[in-house]
């Protein structure tokens, strides 16, 4: 069973659980009369599914090409291992593929029947990102295009879904308020390439920390890092969404730890870890200090313009 666990890399969901209660945060300072919270439990499920299988289809293809030669493993990097290390079988993982596919599409065809068929659309989307970032002939992660993908999916996209499942409408806001989280999920992908960077780079898995090189590739992660934090502030001043999204500069210590770490111990994966760790934190906390925000706004009444 421990390896079955292992290969859903679960604590890595929260990367997309985060931009679902983003959106739903931001339906909520909107909405009139009862929260459809079964909705909301209907969209962390559909979304978390993908994500899974999605990590699955990852760890499947991997398995044979950079994860076979990656000996710098680290609990954040080099795939769950859960093939390599614990003999969990190929065929194994298509079935658990399978499963977690069939889970979104029951939730998929339960929120149609709720009234809201744009979700079926949204999540052929997102699982076709999902499949075309690591299955050939496309495999865009090794193409350059990855970090891109992760940029979209993870964030604006799951953040305008979400927001629909809510309200069953979509705004432009709804897509925008993903952007910080975008940022940082793509940080958390880019700052788990320096471990893999050897591996990657003999087996052609060209993702732009690759094409750039660890060194220079630092500087590009410290950025990724900071327009997270930029963007809430663009959020802010151009489309007037409530100041109290602020709140999720209190999350900025822990990106400061992850960008110091980084720019320091690039090349020693090992000394890295504390970096992942810390921009894993930095996700995990920035997500809900931002949805705090904007629940606290509607709270307080009049805080927010959209």
């Amino acid at each position: 069973m421990k390896k079955y666990i292992k290969a859903l890399r679960a604590p890595f969901i929260s990367g997309s659980v985060a931009p679902v209660l983003i959106g739903a945060s931001l339906a909520f300072v909107g909405i009139e009369g009862a929260f459809p919270w079964l909705n909301l439990i209907a969209a962390v499920i559909g979304v978390a599914s993908l994500h899974t299988a999605a990590n699955l289809i990852n760890d499947y293809y991997d398995a044979k090409g950079s994860d076979a030669i990656n000996f710098k493993v680290t609990p954040f990097s080099g795939g769950s291992r859960a093939i390599q290390e614990d003999g969990l079988s190929m065929n194994a993982v298509e079935v658990m593929i399978v499963v977690f596919l069939s889970l979104a599409l029951f939730t998929a065809v339960w929120m149609t029947k709720a009234g809201r068929p744009m979700v079926i659309p949204l999540g052929l989307l997102g699982l076709f990102i999902g499949w075309a970032y690591s299955t050939p002939p496309l495999q865009l992660m090794s193409k350059g295009w990855g970090e891109v993908l992760i940029f979209f999916a993870f964030g604006p996209l799951v953040s305008l879904g979400a927001y629909y499942a809510i309200t069953g409408h979509m705004t432009f806001n709804s897509f925008v308020i993903g952007i910080p989280h975008a940022f940082l999920i793509t940080g958390v992908l880019w700052i788990n390439e320096f471990p893999d960077y050897e591996a990657d780079k003999s087996v052609g898995k060209n993702n732009l920390v690759v094409r750039m090189g660890p060194e220079l590739a630092r500087y590009l992660y410290c950025l990724i890092m900071a327009m997270s934090f930029m963007s809430v502030i663009f959020l802010i001043a151009i489309f007037h969404i409530s100041f109290l999204i602020m709140l999720a500069f209190i999350s900025f210590p822990f990106a400061f730890n992850a960008m110091k770490t980084a720019w320091k111990e690039y090349n020693s994966y090992e000394k890295l870890i504390p970096g992942q760790a810390f921009t894993v934190m930095t996700v995990i906390a920035q997500g809900l200090l931002i949805s705090l925000g904007l629940v606290v706004s509607r709270l307080l009444n009049g805080f927010i313009k959209i």
